[in-house]
């Protein structure tokens, strides 16, 4: 037997070269999942908000968070986040309310619009994972490895931002 069989792709290819693959179709997943939360939403005719918006409210779920917390979460990054929940308010689809101890701070929380587009995502969600399981794309122990696989990746990196910078 040849050393090769016994050696995966990204071995085979040269780490560097798998981990820039992998990095790529982080980013690619990732602006994928926007356009079919957007082609949903499309469908359902929702079409007043758009899909980073959409996952926000998905994201919020029956909590009562702050930007800050959403940012802290690793959910959002920048002012992007602020934007956006302030016109989710605007829209009907969160209620907001300074906080008592820090008012500078805003507490924001679904209306029962935003928990309604909360359940279009999560149905949405919800017929992903029985398609994939279903039609044999991933089964539980391969969405593990992948999990885990970038929890530790995630790991990684959070401790570069805060040890080496």
């Amino acid at each position: 037997m040849s050393m090769e069989m016994h050696v995966g792709p990204v071995a085979q290819k040269g780490f560097m070269t798998g981990y820039l693959e992998a990095l790529a179709l982080v980013e690619r997943l990732h602006r994928l999942l926007l356009d079919v939360i957007k082609d949903e939403f499309e469908r359902v005719g929702v079409l007043e908000i758009n899909a980073v918006q959409a996952l926000l409210l998905f994201n919020i779920g029956e909590n009562e968070v702050t930007a800050g917390e959403l940012k802290t979460r690793g959910y959002y990054q920048g002012s992007n986040v602020s934007y956006n929940l302030k016109k989710l308010v605007e829209m009907g689809y969160m209620h907001h309310q300074r906080c008592e101890i820090d008012r500078r701070s805003v507490r924001v929380k679904l209306t029962a619009r935003g928990r309604e587009v909360r359940e279009i995502v999560a149905t949405l969600f919800a017929r992903h994972a029985e398609g994939l399981e279903g039609r044999g794309v991933i089964d539980a122990e391969g969405i593990e490895g992948i999990t885990t696989s970038l929890k530790r990746v995630e790991r990684y990196w959070t401790d570069q931002i805060r040890y080496i910078y």
